[in-house]
């Protein structure tokens, strides 16, 4: 078809739009205090941009294309409306690199820039390209690069503290945990670059295994997402608790559905509509108030869930709350162990901080 009989549908700028706006409770909380380890993020960005960034972007220079309005137009035109609609002024440089598989990445803490598949640039079509390209510019925007980096050294500082196995597990938990909520922090992102919702389910169909969406009903899938969240009895649940462990990514059901949820609670259109916080006010965020609203998140999670675990823990009272506490204010505890120059807590058995994944946790 030719493009340039059909009218291009406006998109909504986003003037000085705050990443705030588009990250899940539980990530916003454990930035928002990671943010005050004041110049610690600045020194991790000199040191990778010493070497590390440098031998990324050499190797994609080398072996990727570049895009441009010369090499992948199209590309660069659905990167360019993705990122005006985020209100971003410079675009980071973007590269296509030959795979089969269906995928994006966004690379770098000094001097970030993307990475998309040819798998990806040939299966999504432009709403859908758009989407995918809006969620790596979010993971940019948020920091998550920089702040999953800090996370990591500090974890790995605290694995040398006699806190014992199970506290180092505990907290590697909340750490993937965190890294999961910082993709639908992402996914928001991209649907507000693309702001078209039917656009972004149907690339999570295509993540999932649905090449040929003719064959695929979008009902259907976020019904077979709900059935996934009821499970059948407890042993599907802890089967669940299981799969998830070492995961970076929720399940592209999972995904879908908490889009769709987003959309639903209103959140998408008040942001279209003018109502989001700003970037010149990010300075007046409060990790307290952050750390609540990830608590009051993971309550609300809970009492909507159909997971049998998840009932059997609502029977037994505040469980959801103790776990939304915990979540909420674990990056508030790194923050705070940081501070303190490494000295550890009075009781052990608090130990704020984790390690990085191995290879093996994957």
């Amino acid at each position: 078809m030719d493009e340039t009989a059909v009218p291009a549908r406006r998109r909504v700028v986003l003037t000085g739009i705050s990443s705030r706006a588009w990250e899940h409770p539980a990530d916003r909380g454990a930035l928002t205090a990671l943010r005050e380890l004041k110049g610690f993020d600045d020194l991790l960005k000199a040191i990778s941009g010493l070497w590390n960034e440098r031998a990324w972007r050499l190797e994609y220079l080398g072996r990727a294309i570049r895009v441009d309005h010369r090499q992948h137009p199209r590309v660069h035109r659905l990167f360019a409306e993705a990122a005006a609609s985020l209100d971003i002024a410079e675009l980071p440089e973007l590269y296509i690199v030959f795979s089969p598989d269906l995928n994006a990445s966004c690379v770098g803490m000094s001097r970030p820039f993307i990475v998309v598949t040819s798998r990806a640039v040939e299966l999504f079509d432009d709403d859908e390209l758009r989407y995918l390209l809006g969620h790596e510019l979010g993971h940019l925007l948020s920091g998550h690069a920089v702040y999953r980096t800090m996370m990591a050294i500090l974890a790995s500082l605290a694995t040398a503290l006699p806190f014992g196995l199970f506290a180092i597990r505990m907290v590697m938990f909340g750490l993937f945990e965190w890294w999961r909520k910082a993709e639908l922090s992402a996914d928001r992102a991209g649907l507000l670059a693309g702001q078209d919702p039917a656009a972004a389910l149907r690339a999570h169909m295509k993540l999932a295994g649905g090449n040929d969406l003719r064959e695929i009903d979008t009902a259907a899938f976020l019904e077979q997402a709900a059935e996934y969240d009821r499970g059948g009895d407890l042993r599907d649940s802890l089967i669940k608790l299981r799969m998830l462990f070492g995961l970076t990514h929720p399940l592209p059901v999972a995904r879908a559905a908490d889009l769709r949820r987003w959309i639903d609670d209103g959140h998408y259109a008040r942001i279209l509509g003018g109502d989001y916080p700003r970037r010149e006010h990010d300075s007046d965020a409060s990790v307290s108030a952050d750390a609540k609203e990830a608590a009051e998140e993971y309550r609300r999670t809970f009492a909507r869930s159909e997971d049998p675990l998840m009932g059997l823990l609502r029977r037994f009272g505040e469980g959801a709350g103790s776990v939304g506490e915990w979540m909420g204010a674990g990056a508030g505890r790194v923050r705070d162990w940081w501070a303190s120059g490494g000295r550890p807590p009075g009781n052990g058995s608090q130990e704020p901080t984790d390690r990085p994944p191995s290879d093996s946790d994957r």
